[in-house]
């Protein structure tokens, strides 16, 4: 079985530390992937944390991935050996109940296998994408268009997908108001995706200093939320509100910028609840407060076709393994525009020192 080399947490008060373990040897339906970049994202610090409460030790972090075919299977019809793929959130899923047939992994009544941390439900833990390699079912590889900026690339497979589904979800578009509520690693794709697909996008940021990015990035207006009187300029203005923000907030401010049948959807994951909104905000306009989480396998390669044909891709600092902890900081302070990468490079060459 194929020794790995990796990055890992053994307990949540622990530093990421080098750590070997044996992957499996890939079966008749595996893709086996050489792993060349792997995002970071806000789940991963949560998750080797253990901030919210279901963290399998020792925890190998990563499902951002992207990297080379090294072997498939004898069933394998979609990849062939040298071939570009990724590997998102999931690695499998039931696959009978009614979420699975309908193309909706990630909301499988029986839950899906996480790309790192194991099933929803409980069962063995598995170890992600801050390793050199990694061997998974076909159904759950995703092909990656050959390109220049493959490391930019990553964190499509989580960030992308996750702004991507509700956007496409709820029908964003030419003749859309729409607003993105926070610009870090998932705001900033949301701008990007948005933007792409006609809609007016309308940033929602607490840094004064961000209005220039958030004008490169796409957005048609960029409104300090701290700001009440820049907030008054958009009552009842949006059609849609795409809320990224992983920190517990007052969430009232924003269903009043919606208008009549309005939606405001949630994709940050806070470590604590937000406070409970003011249901008149809610029934006076008939507005929606929604969830969304990632994306099916169908939708996610819908989405990376997307991104290919718009020229879209993260903008990321790419960082060596061996600064993942400092890495982990800077993200908490918001210090990264807008999402790290490891170079996997970094690990091989530890590895073989």
């Amino acid at each position: 079985m194929p020794q790995t080399y990796s990055y890992a947490a053994q307990h949540a008060s622990d530093a990421l530390k080098p750590y070997r373990f044996e992957r499996r040897a890939p079966g008749a339906d595996d893709v086996q992937i050489d792993i060349l970049y792997c995002g970071v994202c806000h789940s991963d610090l949560h998750t080797v944390r253990n901030e919210w409460h279901n963290t399998l030790y020792p925890s190998v972090p990563g499902h951002e991935i992207v990297g080379k075919v090294t072997a498939v299977g004898a069933n394998v019809k979609k990849f062939k050996v040298g071939d570009l793929a990724g590997v998102g959130c999931m690695v499998d899923s039931c696959q009978h109940c009614a979420s699975c047939a309908e193309g909706e992994e990630q909301y499988c009544e029986n839950g899906f296998t996480g790309t790192y941390n194991g099933p929803v439900f409980g069962g063995e833990n598995t170890f992600g994408g801050y390793s050199d390699h990694i061997v998974v079912k076909e159904k759950f590889v995703l092909r990656i268009a050959p390109t220049d900026n493959l490391a930019a690339v990553a964190p499509l497979l989580c960030a992308g997908i996750t702004t991507y589904s509700p956007l496409a979800h709820w029908k964003v578009g030419p003749g859309k108001k729409v607003g993105v509520v926070g610009l870090g690693g998932l705001g900033h794709m949301a701008v990007k995706i948005a933007h792409a697909m006609g809609a007016h996008v309308v940033l929602f940021t607490t840094s004064p200093n961000k209005r220039e990015d958030g004008l490169r990035l796409g957005a048609d207006e960029v409104i300090v939320s701290k700001d009440e009187r820049q907030m008054a300029t958009q009552a009842n203005q949006l059609d849609f509100i795409l809320n990224t923000v992983a920190a517990p907030h007052n969430l009232d401010p924003f269903l009043a910028l919606l208008k009549r049948d309005g939606t405001m959807t949630l994709v940050g994951a806070p470590d604590s609840p937000h406070p409970s909104p003011t249901v008149f905000n809610l029934i006076f306009k008939r507005r929606s407060l929604a969830g969304s989480l990632i994306g099916g396998i169908e939708e996610t390669q819908e989405m990376l076709d997307f991104c290919d044909k718009h020229g879209i891709v993260s903008d990321i600092e790419l960082i060596a393994i061996q600064g993942i902890n400092e890495a982990y900081e800077r993200m908490l302070k918001g210090d990264v525009k807008y999402r790290f990468v490891i170079d996997i490079a970094t690990l091989k060459q530890e590895a073989a020192a």
